[in-house]
């Protein structure tokens, strides 16, 4: 008998990120209600970060809710965004680093196996790093967790990766 798995994982396609913001800071430069504000947006892929940069705190918020619409558009989840504090540099200047969360800490990914085993799928979760993964002898119920977890709300994004 054959067993069939899948992961679910929680990626932010940094491509996808950067376009976004790219899009984004064309946006910027072109609006008139950000004029003078000195507003930048750039990403550190390395570690997974962009940054806001401004004069007032009032433009990093614009700035942020433009990156956010142009990451929507571009199939990225706002809930990956781990928004850090607005930080005061010298004189009016700010800035506010955004991080890009990337796979599950231990309390996001037990609550994707508790949802599981609350239903009583006939599937097996086991937790492997930053990722769940889901075997069962049924595509039915694997397709059944698939369904489950995308519904509920989690409060994390969640994509399905390596379908077996």
């Amino acid at each position: 008998m054959s067993t069939y798995s899948f992961d679910f994982i929680s990626e932010v396609d940094l491509q996808e990120a950067d376009n976004a913001i790219n899009q984004a800071v064309k946006e910027i430069e072109h609006r008139y209600d950000l004029r003078g504000s000195n507003c930048t947006v750039e990403l550190r892929r390395n570690e997974k970060v962009f940054q806001i940069r401004a004069d007032g705190e009032h433009f990093v918020t614009a700035a942020l809710e433009i990156v956010k619409q142009k990451m929507i558009k571009r199939g990225i989840s706002v809930l990956s965004l781990d928004e850090q504090k607005v930080e005061l540099l010298s004189g009016k200047s700010v800035r506010q680093d955004v991080k890009l969360k990337a796979g599950f800490d231990r309390e996001e990914a037990k609550k994707i196996t508790t949802a599981i085993k609350d239903a009583k799928l006939k599937v097996t979760t086991q937790i492997i790093d930053e990722k769940v993964r889901v075997t069962g002898k049924s595509k039915d119920d694997l397709q059944a967790a698939i369904k489950l977890v995308q519904g509920a709300d989690l409060g994390i994004p969640i994509q399905v990766e390596n379908l077996r």
